[in-house]
């Protein structure tokens, strides 16, 4: 069974900074597709940022130049730098877990963390 945790939250002005981390264990190959969500109170979970099994990594545009998504494969550890917070980067922040199957291939079935929270103060 895959597990996830993440880790790094906390409260923030307007204009800071945080730094999230997630690690995934319990996959025997060891190695996952992970990305970043979020979700704030009467809205929809969104994906903040996700990296391609190719290396590569997609961010929503509200979050393009502030925040940098990064994974440390041997550590089965993913990251997210949070510059320039906003208010409306509040919210509980989710990773997700798949396993990687192969080079490019992510498994259908995923796993998510707990979440940790990010309140931005103006």
């Amino acid at each position: 069974q895959v597990q996830v945790v993440e880790s790094g939250g906390g409260s923030v002005q307007s204009g800071g900074s945080l730094r999230l981390s997630c690690a995934a264990s319990g996959y025997t190959s060891g190695r996952y597709c992970m990305a970043w969500f979020r979700q704030a109170p009467g809205k929809e979970r969104e994906v903040v940022a996700a990296v391609n099994p190719d290396g590569s990594t997609n961010y929503a545009d509200s979050v393009k130049g502030r925040f940098t998504a990064s994974q440390d494969s041997a550590k089965n550890t993913l990251y997210l730098q949070m510059n320039s917070l906003q208010p409306e980067d509040t919210a509980m922040y989710y990773c997700r877990a798949r396993r990687r199957l192969s080079t490019l291939i992510c498994s259908v079935d995923q796993y998510w963390g707990q979440g940790t929270q990010v309140t931005v103060s103006s």
